[in-house]
């Protein structure tokens, strides 16, 4: 019954949310940011455990994959731009995924982490249901990248429009990659309340950064422990 009154709450804290940010567009009051962060308080103070919580709530979890395939539809009707510039966006999306993975194995070695978290850690950089497929075949944990990937998005969408215009980008194409490579479905949503542009780019490469690691990504996250390890 618990579980079932949390996942309520949280639909319903998400609509009263959505409708507030509408009128008071302000990045803190963003329903991604806001009702995580009440949540979280909520359950602190009632005592309420996480596996109580997502006894039912889990249904919000597996709808990122349906969520995360829509992305795919503005992704075809800009295909011929997409097609002009398929080189530089490979390349960024490379790039991407090895400073993720790589600034997360030595956070991890920083902060000792076992071999688990460290796993998680640095399946993190992609969107969640990406993720979550990578992080069981490389064995790390579920809960936990499921929490690192939200804490990487929320961030990114906090603090990425001020490090992108402490780099003076100006390329709609630049801004909505960076976007989406780093902070994938926040930073999407970001790169379209900026520019229709920058949110098909960040689109593409937050889908094509998961699918890459999810096919590379266990040989890419044995290789850089191994080598650094």
């Amino acid at each position: 019954m618990l579980s079932m009154l949390c996942l309520i709450g949280t639909v319903a804290a998400y609509m009263i949310a959505k409708q507030i940010y509408r009128k008071l567009p302000y990045l803190i009051l963003s329903p991604a940011f806001l009702v995580p962060i009440l949540f979280i308080c909520m359950m602190m103070i009632t005592h309420i455990s996480y596996d109580t919580y997502m006894q039912e709530s889990h249904w919000i979890v597996w709808m990122l994959g349906p969520a995360t395939v829509a992305f795919a539809i503005p992704i075809y009707e800009y295909r011929k731009m997409i097609q002009e510039h398929i080189l530089s966006i490979g390349m960024g999306v490379t790039i991407g995924m090895l400073a993720g993975m790589i600034s997360a194995f030595y956070l991890a070695q920083l902060f000792n982490f076992d071999q688990s978290t460290r796993y998680s850690l640095m399946a993190r950089s992609i969107s969640t249901p990406f993720a979550m497929e990578l992080t069981n075949r490389i064995g790390g944990s579920v809960k936990l990248v499921i929490l690192f990937t939200m804490i990487t998005g929320v961030v990114g969408m906090l603090f990425g429009d001020l490090i992108l215009a402490t780099l003076r980008l100006k390329s709609h194409f630049a801004l909505g990659a960076s976007l989406g490579n780093s902070a994938h479905g926040f930073g999407t949503t970001k790169a379209y309340m900026r520019n229709r542009e920058e949110g098909v780019i960040a689109s593409l490469t937050m889908v094509l950064a998961g699918v890459f690691m999810v096919i590379l990504g266990p040989f890419l996250v044995h290789s850089i422990v191994y080598l650094l390890g």
